[in-house]
């Protein structure tokens, strides 16, 4: 790895690791659909408690950050492009699922990161 591409990983992953003020319009779960050839978000909606974390807005109990959360999305979207997926979601509806930039900001390149992997057949993880 160059020296450039070292540097770019490293600011990347001090960066991941800042913290970030939940949104509470809710969060989005950003996937493939490597048939259809779809980037795919999922918006849930929640509550953020005193302590700043994220619950659910019918029990008040906090998400786990590990294993599977059984819960139904607000909304689906779906799109071959980053660019067609965040028009859908900031610009055609009526809905406001985002309230913080910063989050509108790393919706914006999640959904950048997912259409490449998409182009080149590659799995995604968001991050």
């Amino acid at each position: 790895m160059n020296v450039i591409l070292a540097t770019q990983s490293a600011i990347n992953d001090q960066l991941s690791n800042r913290f970030i003020e939940l949104d509470p319009g809710g969060y989005f779960l950003i996937y493939l659909d490597q048939d259809a050839e779809l980037i795919c978000a999922q918006h849930f909606t929640n509550d953020i408690n005193e302590q700043g974390l994220a619950v659910d807005p019918q029990t008040g109990e906090p998400f786990p950050c590990h294993g599977k959360l059984e819960r139904q999305p607000t909304a689906t979207f779906k799109a071959k492009t980053a660019k067609e997926l965040c028009i859908q979601i900031f610009e055609n509806s009526e809905q406001v699922w985002v309230t913080k930039f910063d989050h509108a900001a790393y919706l914006g390149r999640e959904l950048m990161r997912a259409e490449i992997a998409l182009a080149h057949g590659n799995d995604y993880v968001q991050d």
